[in-house]
């Protein structure tokens, strides 16, 4: 019988997770809502609850869990440092869920996890030198080099949302202006989006009409416009890509990956982006980074999470990820 382990993604609204055998198969999955409000106490329960629910569906036992958690971890104790979206601060996750499930944890980022699932069992499945980009409502990454996830001094590297690609420029909701997250982030393309459309309310009439509201809309309603032809739409979605690719061109010139993966519900929402951004990269990046590179869309779709966070609790069991 394969190994099994336990992969959880912890958000803001909801826990996921799955069981996942040694080669990224979802045996069982299971999902549970949560709320900030209940604290640390309450959303720890859920995923235990969570958790158990997942392994009676699969019948099975687990030999450890990943946990990747959308906030700054410290990965050697397994405390999360902060988690905004679940006004966490020095939360003892590990040691919590060790002692209530009785099982070896490993306590990542999110987005490394994810990083973790596309690049053991997604898109970028026997690449040792890659770059995972995942554009949701806010903009995270990992970064492979020489076959091993960067990591930093203190466990921050990949946070590639919040380099600067315009001096001086928007706010970001990190003490930053300027950050790519505050142009290309869901929720900055929201704010982009209502700033144009008062701007000009004629223009924004197919926006409005969509979103019901001008504070109503969304990135969602940007690309549902976008699939309309909506002018003003098509021209936040144009305006979009050239700053993400801003970024993208920064990242490929300064790791030199062989393999840029673009994913995340901004990306999956519109897909489009993802040729927008290759074709600046290549006419702006450095020849010599560019000449190896491919860019793909991530393959796992909303399962890198929990896959990546179930091949770092395997990796803890052979010692390659302490």
């Amino acid at each position: 019988m394969r190994t099994a382990t336990l992969g959880v993604d912890l958000g803001g609204t909801k826990v996921e997770t799955a069981i996942v055998d040694d080669v990224g198969n979802i045996l069982a999955a299971h999902r549970r809502p949560t709320h900030a409000g209940k604290g640390a106490a309450g959303i720890i329960a859920d995923i235990v609850a969570c958790a158990r629910d997942c392994l009676g569906e699969a019948s099975r036992a687990a030999e450890a869990l990943g946990i990747g958690v959308a906030g700054q971890v410290d990965a050697a104790t397994g405390t999360v440092r902060f988690a905004p979206n679940l006004g966490w601060r020095d939360v003892p996750l590990r040691a919590e869920l060790e002692q209530a499930l009785a099982l070896r944890v490993v306590v990542t980022n999110d987005v490394r996890a994810a990083t973790w699932g596309e690049w053991q069992h997604g898109a970028g499945r026997g690449v040792d030198d890659l770059v995972c980009v995942f554009v949701g409502t806010g903009v995270g990454g990992g970064i492979v080099s020489g076959g091993r996830m960067l990591e930093g001094c203190s466990g921050s590297a990949g946070e590639v949302g919040h380099m600067t690609i315009v001096a001086g420029g928007r706010r970001c909701r990190c003490p930053n202006r300027g950050c790519l997250e505050a142009y290309a982030g869901g929720w900055a393309i929201a704010e982009r989006a209502q700033e144009a459309v008062r701007a000009d309310l004629r223009a924004g009439g197919t926006l409005v009409a969509l979103a019901g509201d001008v504070q109503n809309i969304t990135a969602a309603s940007v690309a549902q416009a976008y699939r309309q032809g909506d002018p003003l739409s098509c021209h936040l979605v144009a305006e979009t890509g050239r700053y993400l690719a801003a970024g993208m061109v920064g990242i490929v010139n300064a790791f030199n990956p062989c393999l840029l993966i673009l994913g995340g519900g901004v990306i999956e929402g519109l897909p489009e982006l993802i040729p927008l951004v290759e074709r600046e990269i290549r006419a702006r990046a450095l020849g010599a980074a560019v000449e190896p590179l491919r860019v793909v869309k991530a393959a796992l779709g909303g399962d890198a999470g929990v896959v990546g966070a179930a091949v770092l609790a395997q990796k803890t069991l052979v010692g390659e990820y302490t």
